[in-house]
Order: C-alpha cells, then structure tokens, then sequence
C-alpha cells in the first residue's frame, strides 16, 4: 500500500510512500540481488538474467542518486542497502538486519548450486496486491492501523512514529525524523520497541496524570497528541518534547547520565528492579534541566525516592499503591521549594502507602529473611559501598553463613549457641546479624567461629566494611549475632535515610 509522496516530479520516475510493506519489499529485493550475483548472464528462465533482474526490479538505470534505486529504507539502512545495490561493502555504520539477511540469502543459494530454477520459478509466482491512496481524500494512518489489526501487533512505537509522521510531505518528514526520531531509536539502542514503548507509558503519565496499560498506549498518544496537531507547529514541538524526555529517559534508566553523583544514584535505584518511579524522576530530572533542582538535589530527591521503595520492601508492604504514588507525586510539588516539597509529601502519605520510619525499618532490617530476599545482592552492595570513593564489587564475593546452614552443626557450635542451639539457627540463620561477604567460602565452609576468626584471609584479616569487629569476638551465639544486627541496621537507617520536615 502506497500513496503519492510528492504532487511534482522533475524525473519521470514517480516518488511512492509505501505505508504498508517495506519489510517484505527489502526481502524480496535482497533476494532478487543475491540471486543475480549468482546467475550472472545466464538465463535458466527467460527474464532472469542477472542483469535483467537488477535493472527490472532494482535499479532505474538511467537515473542518478536516490532515484537510481527502486526501494530507498531510511538513514542506516538506506545506505547499507544501497551499497549491497552497488555491490560495494557497507561503511562501518551499517544495518546488521540488512547486511546479515543479505549474508544468509547468498548462502542459501550458493548451497542450491546450479540449481536456481526453482528459486527463479518461485519468484514467478509471486503476487503483489497494489494499493494506491489518493492524497488528501483518505487517511493512510487509519487504513494501516485496519491492515494491522490482525496478526502480529504492530508495537506502540512503530503506530506512534507512522501516526506523527505519516501525515506530513517528505521534507517535513525527513526534517523531523532526521532531527528527532532516528537519534531516538539510536539511544534506545538495539531494543529499541521496547524500550521506546515503556518510556512513552511513563511520558503520558507526566504528562496527563493517568496510568495507560502498555496495550493502550498508542491511544492515549493520540489524543494527547490532539493538545499540539491544533497549535502552529505542533507537530514538531510534540515530537521535540518527546524527544527531550526520551534523552532524560535514558540517562536515568541506561547510566548514561554525564553527572557521576547522578549517574551512581540512578544506578543504585535501577537495582531495584522497578520502574514505577520513573514519572516522578521524569519530572525532576526536567526540574533539574531548567536548573530549578541543583546536582547535589536531585542526587537527594533519588535517594529519597529509593530508601522509600527498599524500606517498603523491607517492611513487606504492599505495593499496590506505588504506581499510584508515584504517578500523582508531582501534582504536590512546588516549584521554588521543590525538594522540601518532596521531603513534605513523603512525610504525609496515608499509613498504607507510608514511608516507613526508623524505627519500624530497624526493627524489620534485623528481624526478616535476608539471604532469600529479592534485593540480596542490592543490600549488602549498600551497606559495604556507603561512602566509599573505591567502591567494592559484591559480584567478586560470595556470601558467608557465619552461623553455618548445615542441620547437623558440630559439637562444638552447638556448644557455643547453647542448649536451644536448633531454635537459634532457624530463627537467626539467614538474618543480617548472620550473614556477610567472603572471598574464602569454601575454605570457611562449616569451620568453628574461632577457625574462620583466625584462619589466614579469616574475618581478623578481612577488608570488608561488613566484617568489621568479626575479630574481636570471641563467641559466636545468640547475643553475639543479635548486637551485630543492631549495629547493621544503624548503619542502614543511615544508608536509606528516610524524610525529615524541612524548616
């Protein structure tokens, strides 16, 4: 399906918009270039010569520049397939989706041999069902939204980028999609529909205050495209602001974020492994361009935002309200006063959807399963790296039952946890008083205390903030294991500092 692109044409070839198609026009054109390279000037069928293939079906060969091809793809892929036409290597910026189907139709039909009269008897049969729209009397976008609605859904992006586009003569298309769109798809990088699906989810909750399902996104941008179609140049200043929240979009959630402050605070909240905060991180980081937030501000706006949602988790409080929080979070910000303001509106959400306080997050830190929890690695990471300018890779350690996980302890811990030592190991087992970083696990394995206390790389000689005072104990029991959680979870009510009111 096609439509006229432009109403002049100075050559007599005529310029077409293909709105539905392209993916099986570039195959079958790859398959048409593969094939002459491999029959030359032999014609096993009549018309099927290589030369005949390529100025038939893919070049116009009277012509010069883009109009010398039939088939022209956008930026990347445009001038990978054009140097496949030229026969000529692509440049070092090429489209691997281009270039690797190319490479795996050449074997396909170098493995037939001289045998390419089925393949030249396939292409025979191959039939095109022409659509032409006349310019100006129908909508293209909605007849490509009908033609998609079945099969393989197409993704949000691919109805977004064809429903802002669409509609526009080509140099305004070429303008836009040049200056906005293409660096968009490079920064979402390889996973590009994805990732540009989720971002605008969180733009539209920014920008309109209500949660769209992923599936209903597409919808939602177009009638919160209808606040700029109407206004001069809305087109472009839609498709700039979009482009200007996809690159804050990145820099929180890709590490791409130039600030290292910011970078390793967006790091450690991206460890969580959530992304309902993102609309208010939208938002800030916006505060932030137009330097209404400073570096040093926003850095402590994201800590807020992550000691909320890991001392939630710590408490085992539901979740189900996060999204909501989060997507109405800054219609309670002020401007002049924007991190107080943030500071503020923590300190006054309802009990169940509450920023827990200290000492509810100190009591449930030292009392819950740590080892199987989802956060594992993010916690102790934080506690051992708070601080720290050289920061230690938790990834390089394995972590260290102090108190072992064996049933069938030693006489000598069961000695040393008492007579109740079975009661001590199942409720203190896997909590914070008992677990650590080690690079010695398996030399540690199912020792004494005394053994991995005093042991060459034992916890007297190890370097880890978390095995500091190890040394100095003398018995590991209940007391012992209990005054080290008190002494961690101080130290994390420290890490995951919660809100206080502002003066």
């Amino acid at each position: 399906m096609y439509i006229e692109q432009d109403q002049l044409q100075v050559s007599s070839q005529s310029k077409l918009l293909v709105i539905d198609g392209q993916q099986r026009l570039t195959t079958v054109s790859l398959i048409i270039e593969a094939l002459s390279r491999h029959l030359a000037d032999s014609e096993p069928i009549p018309g099927f010569s290589g030369k005949k293939l390529r100025n038939y079906y893919l070049l116009n060969e009277l012509e010069d520049y883009d109009l010398r091809y039939k088939l022209l793809l956008t930026k990347t892929d445009k001038h990978t397939l054009q140097a496949i036409m030229k026969q000529e290597p692509p440049s070092d910026e090429y489209s691997s989706g281009v270039k690797d189907n190319f490479k795996l139709f050449e074997e396909w039909i170098k493995g037939m041999g001289e045998d390419l009269v089925p393949l030249c008897k396939g292409l025979e049969k191959l039939m095109i069902v022409d659509v032409a729209l006349t310019r100006g009397q129908e909508n293209p976008q909605l007849i490509f939204e009908s033609l998609n609605s079945t099969g393989l859904n197409l993704t949000q992006a691919d109805l977004i980028r064809n429903f802002v586009l669409m509609g526009l003569d080509s140099a305004h298309q070429e303008e836009l999609y040049t200056e906005h769109w293409r660096p968009m798809e490079e920064i979402f990088g390889s996973n590009y529909s994805t990732n540009f699906d989720k971002f605008v989810r969180h733009y539209l909750i920014v920008k309109t205050g209500e949660i769209p399902i992923m599936q209903r996104v597409y919808d939602e941008f177009k009638k919160h495209a209808d606040n700029y179609t109407s206004e001069p140049n809305g087109v472009d200043n839609l498709v700039s602001d979009l482009h200007k929240f996809a690159n804050y979009y990145c820099n929180i959630t890709f590490d791409l974020e130039n600030n290292p402050d910011l970078n390793t605070a967006f790091y450690d909240l991206n460890e969580l492994k959530v992304d309902v905060y993102v609309p208010l991180l939208l938002t800030l980081y916006d505060e932030y361009s137009k330097v209404k937030l400073s570096p040093r501000e926003l850095v402590e706006a994201v800590r807020l935002i992550e000691s909320y949602i890991f001392r939630r988790a710590v408490c085992d409080i539901p979740t189900n309200s996060h999204n909501t929080t989060f997507a109405t979070f800054s219609k309670s910000l002020d401007e002049d006063h924007c991190l107080a303001s943030i500071h503020n509106h923590f300190l006054s959400l309802p009990h169940y959807r509450r920023f827990p306080d200290d000492d509810e997050f100190q009591q449930k830190i030292r009392e819950r399963d740590l080892y199987y929890f989802r956060h594992r690695n993010y916690w102790l990471r934080k506690l051992e790296n708070n601080d720290r300018k050289e920061r230690i890779s938790v990834s390089e350690y394995t972590i260290e039952h102090i108190l072992p996980q064996n049933d069938n302890l030693s006489k000598s811990w069961q000695g040393a946890l008492g007579e109740n030592w079975q009661q001590v190991q199942q409720d203190l087992l896997h909590t914070i008083g008992n677990l650590t970083l080690t690079g010695y696990n398996s030399e540690y394995s199912d020792r004494t205390f005394e053994q991995k206390r005093d042991m060459v790389g034992g916890f007297r000689e190890s370097p880890l903030r978390l095995n500091e005072g190890l040394g100095q104990v003398m018995v590991w029991n209940e007391d012992a294991i209990r005054e080290r959680a008190e002494r961690l979870s101080l130290m994390a009510v420290n890490v995951w500092q919660a809100p206080s009111a502002p003066e």
